[in-house]
């Protein structure tokens, strides 16, 4: 005995669409993973540069639109902890 040919056809259209669903989600997992490492290292460069800025400046706050800087009063920073 066998399901119809119509049937069978549905069911493989349908297994076909899911493994390629699959396989795309598997695709996409991926890139997402590479961007989360590239955004770690990124990320630890802005630290670094950070570091660096402050060595230089002291404690400073950025305007990242002008890059005029106002200085960060260290009393009032370690008052509010």
């Amino acid at each position: 005995m066998k399901i119809t040919e119509e049937q069978l056809n549905k069911i493989q259209t349908h297994q076909k669409e899911l493994n390629t669903i699959l396989n795309e989600v598997g695709f996409y997992e991926a890139q997402k993973h590479a961007l989360m490492h590239k955004f770690g290292e990124v990320n630890k460069e802005v630290e670094t540069f950070k570091t660096e800025l402050e060595s230089e400046y002291g404690a400073i706050n950025i305007n990242v639109e002008d890059g005029t800087y106002t200085n960060i009063n260290q009393e009032k920073v370690i008052g509010n902890v």
